[in-house]
């Protein structure tokens, strides 16, 4: 092979969308009530949470594993591994590719996750405890969650390219596309990526818990709250989106539609705990426009990380005003209807952007009537319409990860 995989380029373009999320199971389903402003935060069903602190969450409605998945499959797969799988399934019908007509070895899977796996481990140590088994083997089970969810779908898909999974907790979302594209420049032709996520479990539950960032608001339209002045922290959720990703000559050959292309992408670090420095999230945005080759002032839209905790509110907003003047661009966290949904946040964000591109709208951030004082943000708080050629969609994890990525219309 002569090419330079270290300088090849290619051209990555979206073609497939899944979603399972807490407004809405499937893409047209959870966008319509997206833009309705249609919120799924709500009482914990799926444990009695009320001994604990934090008692809302971002629930998936009306998903019955057994209408989605094989029965076969049901007793290998936990909750969150079915939301993925029927996901992956509606965004490959969706993308009209078979695989089984690719190039050997040419379509794989990449994506993130970050939380599924406490309740798969928790199910695990119940039926170790019930047996007298190790802790060890425990865990073991719960690295193993990961392995499983990526390959089901390779498995249910035909999918017998590169595969992997990342875990950057909340910005795995981009990073997974970002490594999916470099699978398409290494000569795939076509990626299954994205991250579908969540913890609703009392192990999980507990462990969120420990990070500090939930809010104990227990009205559902006053608990998340990102950028107001009442903001408390977040809520859990669980779900995400699955998308397929193409090298976009290999889609035009097959005369796929294409909902639009990934431009630009960067991953930065935050500084180390006590040792001063900015943040790493305008630098991410910065060297992801440099990328797509488009100065801030080309930017429709920003679907912001909209943490929900005061300082860390302060610090992208502060980012954005950096980068494009105070109230410069549309600010938006459609995550306010749906929660955080760790590894699944950020890659649902890059549906909604590719679908706020082909319906020339920008969803709501919900329940938040003004950013507080000394935001400078221009936050959408009721759906705008209007054209939008590009986005930017930010997102950040827990322990300093920092995402950025840009998506525009294919032209």
């Amino acid at each position: 092979m002569t090419t330079d995989l270290l300088t090849r380029t290619a051209t990555a373009v979206f073609t497939g969308i899944g979603v399972a999320a807490p407004n809405g199971l499937g893409t047209e389903a959870w966008w319509r009530a997206t833009l309705a402003g249609e919120s799924g935060i709500r009482p914990v069903s799926r444990f009695d949470a009320s001994g604990y602190p934090a008692k809302l969450a971002g629930e998936v409605p009306g998903f019955e594993a057994a209408d989605h998945i094989p029965s076969r499959l049901l007793p290998a797969t936990d909750h969150m591994t079915r939301l993925a799988l029927t996901a992956a399934k509606e965004a490959v019908e969706d993308s009209g590719a078979e695989p089984a007509d690719l190039p050997p070895y040419s379509a794989g899977v990449v994506t993130a996750a970050s939380a599924g796996g406490f309740e798969y481990g928790q199910r695990e140590l119940q039926a170790l405890w019930g047996k007298g088994g190790q802790y060890v083997s425990a865990y073991q089970s719960y690295a193993w969650f990961y392995a499983v969810n990526t390959g089901q779908i390779s498995i249910r898909h035909g999918l017998k390219g590169p595969s992997g999974v990342l875990v950057t907790e909340q910005a795995g979302g981009l990073d997974a596309v970002a490594q999916a594209r470099r699978q398409l420049r290494k000569g795939s032709k076509l990626i299954v990526t994205g991250g579908v996520d969540g913890a609703i479990c009392p192990w999980g539950w507990t462990a969120q818990l420990a990070g500090g960032r939930m809010t104990s608001v227990e009205d559902p339209a006053r608990a998340y709250l990102p950028f107001a002045a009442e903001a408390s922290g977040h809520v859990a959720g669980e779900g995400g989106a699955i998308l397929v990703l193409e090298d976009a000559e290999a889609a035009r050959a097959r005369g796929a539609r294409v909902y639009g292309r990934l431009a630009g992408y960067a991953a930065t670090f935050d500084p180390a705990p006590g040792r001063g420095g900015e943040p790493g999230l305008r630098r991410a945005a910065e060297l992801a426009l440099d990328e797509a080759s488009l100065a801030p002032s080309a930017i429709d839209v920003v679907f912001a990380d909209a943490a929900g905790v005061p300082e860390l509110d302060r610090q992208e907003a502060e980012a954005l005003s950096a980068l494009f003047g105070p109230r410069g661009v549309p600010v938006t966290a459609p995550k306010t209807m749906t929660g955080r949904l760790n590894a699944g946040a950020a890659s649902l964000d890059l549906a909604a952007a590719l679908l706020s591109v082909r319906d020339a709208v920008i969803p709501p951030t919900v329940n938040v009537t003004a950013p507080a004082e000394g935001y400078a943000l221009d936050l959408v708080t009721e759906a705008r319409r209007g054209p939008v050629r590009t986005a930017l969609v930010l997102a950040r994890g827990r322990g300093g990860f920092n995402a950025a990525a840009v998506v525009t219309a294919d032209d």
